[in-house]
């Protein structure tokens, strides 16, 4: 992906710890949602999720509904609600009405939702401050699927090597906006 386009990435994504006000982790989707009009519902009460879909991002015109696969494990879901925001914050147009997450080819728009997710549940300069850079750290502290905190590890240790953390006022205010729950945190995670 071209730099510009992950910074803006990036940015969206800690632009929207900003404006939301996330100070702790696991990050919340549901206070997310409630703050932004954004209706959570299982695929259980909807059934509007095809057999390839974990979930969907609808749009009736006038509030935004996200439907998720029930059936899955939360830290699963949890991405994938995370990645619907991620279309909707980056204002990804939509095609036939709505979003679909599938488990098929990942075209740049499906990558840029997945890099929000990313970014949103597990924000690189908290894990950075908490000493979180494993896998299975993120994915706890998180509450990522151990697969989505392997990546998210991978990523932790490009930047850790780069240590180039706080040179972005976004990132710097992300920072703040966790210090208190990064001081109440720091000790307990380097035992996990």
């Amino acid at each position: 992906m071209i730099y510009g386009k992950y910074k803006n990435i990036r940015n969206a994504s800690w632009q929207c710890i900003i404006d939301y006000n996330i100070t702790k982790l696991p990050i919340s989707l549901v206070s997310i949602a409630n703050k932004s009009n954004i209706q959570i519902v299982k695929n259980s009460v909807v059934n509007l999720l095809r057999a390839t879909e974990r979930g969907i991002s609808v749009y009736d015109g006038d509030k935004w509904l996200i439907v998720y696969d029930d059936n899955i494990k939360t830290s699963v879901n949890r991405f994938t609600i995370a990645h619907e925001f991620g279309h909707i914050f980056l204002g990804h147009e939509l095609k036939k009405g709505y979003y679909a997450r599938t488990f098929d080819n990942k075209p740049e728009v499906e990558q840029a939702a997945d890099m929000f997710a990313a970014r949103l549940l597990a924000p690189a300069c908290v894990l950075h401050e908490l000493h979180a850079t494993t896998a299975e750290k993120i994915a706890e502290i998180c509450n990522i699927s151990i697969q989505a905190a392997k990546h998210r590890a991978e990523r932790m240790a490009i930047l850790e090597a780069r240590n180039k953390y706080y040179l972005h006022p976004l990132e710097r205010q992300v920072r703040k906006q966790f210090e208190d729950y990064i001081k109440e945190n720091r000790s307990q995670s380097h035992n996990l």
